[in-house]
């Protein structure tokens, strides 16, 4: 359980899933609050019960068993009563209690603008609602957070107002009062000067929540941190509405790394990083590789600069150790690369060419050759790891890699056929090559021509390596890039394949499209080949 000296407050599934394009199932919003919990936080925010079905549903089966959390404690959201309604005949208020939540937080208005145009209703009587609602939660053995909406606009109208709902709050039982930036309009100066004010005339523990529609969520939070805020809110990976949320993985990464605040269990800052990408999973989102601490660029290195000085001392380009937070370091190998970037990515690969001085010079200049002809291996690890191979066998005794086939020839055909009263494009490969001694035929179909060729190339090498079974291409990109100094424009394309324990990716260039993607899959397969069945 996490100290009560330092509240890490998620939102994610109320807030976060504000985010244009998420879309929560119940089962959805049970995955993430585990995942959410292996991260250590102190409180998981799971919706809004009695005014979002799916919240209702969701409180109904973690109150049944559903959702068994090591480190956080369940919160319900909901409003102040309405105005003019008695706080226990008030039905979202009643459905709260219902929830089963220990902890509710209360989103009350602190702004007199929206007191007065929205609410419609006078400054009293919304400080009676903040007042009769906290008081009636916590007589029900509630303990009750009050998200103080548009604080820092208010702040501007009348900055005392505010201060007074805070005051209300804290009469009433209210264990926190959350200073809320709705808009997202504030920088960190400005959040610094008015939490010192607060801190200093508000008789209540304070917490901070951001949008980021200035950028500035995750130093605002920090800098309401430095001012004395000792409650943080934010979500995974940032969502929210509009430009987001402040994103709870850089909060945490900034306070425990950077501020020294000891804010989560042993052992939990390392899962950041897996956590981050299994909720971008569940949200059908791709995770973004290059959001701070936890993304799979975090802590990449291109520059040839920066890879000679971290072949001497990783910190001496990394702001941190990325085993810290769950990271790994990674060496990109482009035309940018040195002697330097090209040991560290075979290291990382596990190629041995401390005794190959020579292989490295090739690599690199066969790299810059490459890509300025388009090939790009910083996405390619698998394509460049038989760069690699195959350099280290050119200079050895035997003189060449194993080949595990060799390809004769391959044939597309796409045909618009009509068949059952349904019209579809069919595509039609036939490759041919020799495997095990074996000079092999083979023809499939497939829904295009690159699902053809892949079929055609593993049934035919399925007799021979039956491991191909259980090998499958996840994914396929391509990239058009315009033609430099005069040629035709050339296609790039990436290829990923899986056996189901991990993945890798290979890449082609060609003026053609289906010799781009055959390169590519031709690299997937004998690399799949080469590293499941050594020495074939």
């Amino acid at each position: 359980m996490q100290s009560d000296d330092f509240h890490v407050f998620d939102t994610t599934l109320r807030d976060g899933a504000q985010r244009e394009g998420i879309t929560y199932s119940v089962a959805d919003k049970l995955a993430v609050a585990r995942l959410i919990d292996q991260v250590g936080v102190g409180f998981v925010e799971g919706g809004w019960p009695g005014a979002m079905p799916k919240d209702t549903e969701f409180f109904a089966r973690a109150a049944a068993g559903e959702l068994r959390l090591d480190h956080a404690v369940l919160v319900a959201f909901g409003a102040t009563r309405k105005a003019g309604v008695a706080v226990e005949d008030d039905a979202q208020v009643r459905a709260l209690l219902d929830s089963r939540a220990p902890v509710v937080t209360l989103v009350a208005k602190s702004d007199v603008w929206h007191v007065e145009r929205a609410l419609r209703t006078s400054l009293d009587e919304n400080l009676a609602m903040v007042r009769d609602t906290v008081r009636f939660l916590v007589d029900e053995g509630r303990r009750v957070f009050v998200d103080c909406e548009h604080f820092f606009d208010g702040y501007r109208h009348d900055p005392d107002y505010g201060v007074r709902v805070l005051d209300a709050a804290a009469d009433a039982g209210a264990d926190v009062g959350v200073l809320c930036d709705t808009n997202g309009g504030m920088l960190p100066m400005g959040v610094h000067d008015v939490v010192t004010d607060v801190r200093r005339r508000a008789g209540i523990r304070l917490g901070i929540h951001t949008q980021d529609d200035t950028g500035c969520a995750v130093a605002n939070t920090l800098a309401a941190v430095d001012a004395g805020a000792t409650h943080v809110q934010g979500t995974a990976n940032g969502y929210g509405e509009r430009a987001g949320n402040a994103n709870l993985f850089s909060v945490i990464g900034g306070l425990v790394t950077k501020m020294g605040r000891d804010v989560l269990p042993d052992g939990c800052l390392a899962e950041m990083s897996r956590v981050s990408h299994a909720v971008a999973e569940i949200a059908n989102l791709s995770q973004d590789t290059h959001a701070p601490y936890v993304g799979a660029a975090a802590f990449a290195h291109k520059a040839g600069l920066h890879a000679s000085a971290i072949k001497v001392s990783p910190e001496l380009y990394n702001h941190l150790d990325p085993t810290v937070v769950g990271n790994d370091q990674r060496i990109l190998v482009t035309e940018m690369a040195g002697r330097a970037s090209v040991e560290l990515k075979a290291r990382e690969l596990g190629v041995d060419v401390a005794h190959a001085p020579d292989v490295v010079s090739r690599v690199v200049e066969t790299v810059k050759r490459r890509e300025a002809e388009g090939w790009s291996y910083e996405a390619a690890d698998a394509s460049f790891e038989l760069l690699l191979r195959d350099e280290l066998a050119r200079s050895s005794a035997d003189g060449a890699l194993p080949m595990p086939f060799r390809v004769e020839s391959y044939r597309v055909i796409t045909d618009s056929r009509a068949s059952g009263g349904q019209d579809g494009i069919v595509s039609e490969a036939t490759v041919r090559l020799v495997a095990g001694g074996r000079r092999v035929i083979s023809t499939e179909e497939g829904n295009g021509p690159v699902n053809a060729l892949d079929r055609a190339l593993r049934r035919a090498l399925e007799g021979t390596y039956p491991q191909l079974a259980k090998i499958e291409l996840t994914d396929y990109k391509v990239r058009i890039m315009a033609g430099r100094h005069g040629t035709d424009a050339v296609t790039r394309v990436l290829i990923q394949t899986s056996d189901h324990e991990r993945e890798w990716t290979t890449v082609g260039v060609h003026g053609n499209v289906l010799e781009a993607s055959w390169l590519a899959l031709h690299d997937a397969v004998r690399y799949g080949l080469l590293t499941t069945a050594p020495g074939v």
